[in-house]
C-alpha cells in the first residue's frame, strides 16, 4: 500500500537552542521560527495572512507614522526589557502628536548564537506590551547576522496612528506665556539601566518607567483639545527635550528646579554616578505645553490618570531670541539648562 510521505519537522528547542544563520536564510528554519515564535506570540488577523505586508482599513483623520530602532544594553533591566520597550517607545512617539496608535510593525536583527530562550522571553514581553496597549503588530521582518557582528538583538518598530480633526499638537507651537508640565518623576529609566551596568545596589530597587502613554494622552487631549506640545523626554532627558522644543518654536523657557519631580533614590544615584537627572532618559513620562489658562485643567486631568499622578507644572515659556532654557535653582540662583554635550548614557533605548 502506498502512502503519502510527510516530512517530520522537529519543534524548535526554545530551552537550549540558539539562533543560527538558517533562521535568517528564508528557508524552512526561518519559516518555522516565524510560525512557532513570532506568529504564535503576535497572532492577529493580519499576520495570519502571511504576506510581506499588511492590508488595513484606512482610518478617518490624519495619519501619523513613527519609527524607532532599539539597541539598548543590557537587554533585560528592572522594570522591562528590549521587547516591551520597543512597543512602548513607538506607541509613545505616535501618541505625542495627540494621535491614537493603531498598528505596529517590527523588524528583528538577531546575532548568530543568541539563546532562543532569551529571544522567546523578549518576543513574549513585546506581545504582552502590544496587547496591553491595544495596538497589534501586523507585519515584520527577521534578519540574522554572523556571531560577533551584532549584539544579541536589535529591534526596529514602526507605528501608525490617526489624529482627530481639530487637534494640532506639535513641537513648534509653544508660545510665550504657556505653562510647561511633566507627567511624573524624571530619570527613572536611565538610572535603572546605569545601576545595572555598574552593578550598583540601593536600598530601594530603581526600575524603569517604560510604559505606553497613549491613554494618558487621550485623557489630556479630551480635557484640553487646544494642547500645544507633547514630547516624551527619552534620550537626553528633560533638558534636551525642552531645548528641542524651544528651538522649534523660537522661544525660551524658565524652569523651577524645586517643581521638577525626581525620586529621592534617583537623585541620590545620579549624585553618586555624577549625572544630572535632567539629562537622564525616561521611557514612560511626557512633557506637555499649553496656555497658562488651560494649565490647571490639564494638570487635574493628568493627576486623575494613574500614569500622571505625580504630574507637575515646572515652568513657563518666555520670549527669548536666543532660545535659552534657564532654571531657577533651589538656592535662588539661576543656571542654564543647555543642550546635552556628547552622549551621557549610550545605548539607553
Amino acid at each position: 500500500m502506498n502512502s503519502a510521505r510527510k516530512d517530520y519537522i522537529r519543534p524548535i528547542d526554545f530551552k537550549r537552542g540558539v539562533v543560527d544563520m538558517s533562521h535568517g536564510s528564508g528557508g524552512r528554519a526561518m519559516a518555522q521560527l516565524i510560525d512557532e515564535l513570532f506568529l504564535a506570540a503576535f497572532d492577529n488577523e493580519w499576520l495570519r495572512e502571511m504576506n510581506d505586508q499588511a492590508r488595513v482599513p484606512m482610518p478617518r483623520g490624519r495619519l501619523v507614522v513613527a519609527t524607532d530602532s532599539h539597541v539598548i544594553t543590557p537587554l533585560f533591566f528592572p522594570g522591562g526589557d528590549i521587547g516591551c520597550l520597543s512597543v512602548h517607545g513607538t506607541v509613545n512617539d505616535v501618541a505625542m502628536a495627540g494621535a491614537k496608535p493603531l498598528y505596529l510593525t517590527s523588524g528583528f536583527i538577531l546575532e548568530e548564537g543568541y539563546p532562543l530562550a532569551d529571544l522567546k522571553r523578549i518576543v513574549e514581553s513585546m506581545a504582552k506590551a502590544a496587547m496591553e496597549a491595544g495596538v497589534p503588530i501586523i507585519t515584520g521582518d527577521t534578519k540574522v547576522v554572523e556571531k560577533g557582528k551584532g549584539d544579541g538583538v536589535f529591534i526596529n518598530t514602526t507605528g501608525v496612528g490617526v489624529v482627530p480633526e481639530g487637534i494640532e499638537v506639535s513641537g513648534n507651537r509653544a508660545r510665550p506665556g504657556d505653562a510647561i508640565l511633566v507627567s511624573g518623576t524624571m530619570g527613572d529609566h536611565g538610572v535603572a539601566i546605569m545601576s545595572l551596568r555598574e552593578n550598583l545596589t540601593f536600598e530601594t530597587t530603581i526600575a524603569s518607567d517604560t510604559q505606553s502613554l497613549h491613554r494618558l494622552v487621550a485623557a489630556m487631549v479630551e480635557a484640553v483639545p487646544t494642547l500645544h506640545c507633547l514630547r516624551d523626554p527619552t534620550r537626553g532627558g528633560l533638558a534636551t527635550t525642552l531645548n528641542e522644543i524651544a528651538r522649534q518654536s523660537g522661544v525660551g523657557m524658565r524652569l523651577e528646579e524645586a517643581a521638577i519631580p525626581v525620586r529621592a533614590e534617583v537623585a541620590a544615584a545620579c549624585e553618586f554616578l555624577g549625572l544630572d537627572p535632567l539629562y537622564v532618559a525616561n521611557e514612560g513620562k511626557l512633557v506637555a505645553i499649553c496656555s497658562a489658562d488651560d494649565a490647571p485643567r490639564l494638570l487635574a486631568a493628568m493627576r486623575a490618570h494613574p500614569q500622571g499622578r505625580d504630574a507637575a507644572i515646572i515652568g513657563e515659556v518666555v520670549e527669548d531670541a536666543h532660545h535659552f532654557v534657564q532654571m531657577r535653582t533651589g538656592f535662588g540662583g539661576s543656571r542654564m539648562v543647555d543642550w546635552l554635550a556628547g552622549e551621557q548614557l549610550p545605548r539607553i533605548c
